[in-house]
């Protein structure tokens, strides 16, 4: 039995993960961490502190925030229990930290969880690779109005895929355009952010050359998703060695699910 540790429980993710887990038979939600919070009526676990409640081996999956993602990537290194980070708008500081507790224990870091958006990531790496390096590419990103970063975490992950591919620096990335900006430079990848309703999440990569283009895709529909996949993290990390994970190693990995 897998003992986690939820992070930002009381969140859209946080809720989400917990009702998944509840009918996992592999996993066992031990404690939920928010601030503010405390022991609820049904008897369930809730702290506001993180330290308080974390035993070595146990698995934190946290969607917390920036300084939670920071916070939890500390302790889960002095406690040596591994962690699955979903927080997105990390700082290099931020960023920093769970490189450091990679060090001593095992951490999967993604901006999405979503097993599609995954293979959506090998199929733009494969698309690249096929297609002439004179194409244009603009990455456009759909969520709810509450999200609060923009461009999203998987968009800028896609974005990173394409200078990689492509051995352009972060300087070719375009937000948006407005204007009279001129002809499109060849050496430019375009990331455009959509806000409205009640998008759960939805990436488009456009490949363009001349007179035809292609479109990979990624919707997601639920939060389910999501939360499925974080699971699947944990499930991956509870025999991990230390080390820093990503969804591609999931799902080239052993015990795929």
């Amino acid at each position: 039995m897998i003992e986690l540790v939820l992070h930002g429980a009381a969140g859209r993710m946080g809720r989400a993960v917990a009702l998944a887990a509840e009918s996992a038979p592999d996993l066992r939600l031990v404690a939920c961490v928010d601030p503010a919070s405390g022991p609820r009526a049904d008897g369930s676990m809730w702290t506001a502190e993180l330290g308080s409640v974390l035993q070595p081996g146990q698995v934190v999956v946290e969607f917390s925030g920036p300084s939670g993602a920071r916070h939890a990537a500390q302790l889960c290194a002095s406690k040596g229990a591994a962690l699955v980070s979903g927080s997105t708008g990390l700082s290099p500081e931020d960023e920093a930290a769970l490189m450091a507790a990679a060090d001593k224990v095992a951490v999967l870091r993604a901006s999405n969880f979503s097993i599609g958006v995954a293979v959506l990531r090998q199929a733009l790496r494969a698309a690249l690779a096929a297609a002439p390096s004179s194409w244009d590419i603009e990455i456009v990103e759909r969520h709810h109005r509450l999200k609060k970063d923009s461009p999203s975490g998987t968009a800028l992950t896609l974005a990173d895929d394409v200078l990689a591919a492509r051995a352009l620096t972060p300087a070719a990335l375009v937000n948006g355009r407005a204007g009279a900006v001129g002809a499109r430079s060849a050496a430019e990848v375009g990331l455009h952010a959509v806000r409205g309703g009640t998008w759960v999440g939805d990436h488009q990569v456009l490949l363009a050359g001349e007179g035809e283009w292609i479109e990979l895709r990624h919707v997601a529909q639920d939060r389910a998703a999501f939360a499925h996949g974080a699971l699947s993290a944990a499930r991956f990390l509870s025999t991990a060695a230390p080390g820093m994970y990503t969804m591609q190693d999931l799902i080239r990995g052993p015990g795929r699910t």
